[in-house]
């Protein structure tokens, strides 16, 4: 083990893959998380990177979408995915699909699903910046990652060895500008049954206004929508 990336010799150990059933709750989750703050429909084409055991697709799947697409790098992901989205994944490094999109129709959408914080923040501009080929001009990237401006975000972003990368709402912002894009909005990401919740908002509420600095999200994760900066004419 010489660099993070030696840990991938391990991932599916370590992560356990397995097929997840879309239930009530996921699907309320993504509504929250994507398919309402995106303005998504049917009609909308979306492409996941990093799309792992497909669940998210499964949603997609779900709602209808018909054009929709998962990435992965590792090719054990394959044995875990239901059979009615394997047709919609592709085994690739995403710098060589982008590639492979030359002549391809853009996509509405580009999501991103706790997977910026495995590239450095070097590597996760570049990426944007070659997303940018593939996605429509009025079109919008979802990113998720670990909030580690939230005291709860430091167990997800240092609870994996493969992460290169922490991220707050400022830091993405400071990500976005520099790759070309700009933020349309942060979103905490709520999970939980409504009662936890709403002791956790109780709690939020006390420590915001107790503490001389707190976070301005304090989920541990946090959402980020992006869009292209227009061209210059």
């Amino acid at each position: 083990m010489e660099k993070p990336e030696d840990f991938y010799n391990t991932y599916e150990k370590f992560k356990a893959y397995e097929r997840l059933d879309l239930r009530a709750k996921h699907i309320r989750w993504y509504d929250r998380e994507f398919w309402v703050p995106m303005g998504c429909g049917a009609a909308k084409s979306v492409l996941e990177i990093g799309c792992g055991a497909g669940h998210f697709l499964s949603y997609l799947k779900h709602k209808g979408v018909e054009r929709f697409i998962g990435v992965d790098l590792d090719p054990r992901i394959v044995d875990f995915l239901d059979p009615e989205i394997s047709d919609h994944v592709r085994i690739a490094d995403v710098r060589d699909f982008v590639l492979g999109q030359d002549g391809e129709p853009p996509f509405d959408y580009i999501v991103m699903l706790d997977v910026l914080e495995h590239f450095s923040a070097f590597e996760a501009v570049a990426l944007l910046q070659s997303l940018k080929g593939i996605l429509a001009d009025d079109g919008l990237i979802n990113i998720r990652v670990p909030n580690v401006s939230s005291p709860w975000g430091l167990q997800h972003q240092y609870g994996d060895l493969t992460h290169k990368t922490a991220y707050t709402p400022d830091s993405l912002q400071q990500l976005a500008v520099a790759s070309g894009f700009e933020s349309v909005e942060f979103l905490s990401q709520a999970r939980g049954s409504p009662s936890r919740r709403f002791t956790e908002d109780i709690l939020h509420g006390f420590l915001s206004r107790v503490l001389t600095e707190a976070p301005k999200i304090w989920s541990a994760n946090f959402i980020g929508i992006l869009k292209p900066c227009p061209k210059k004419p």
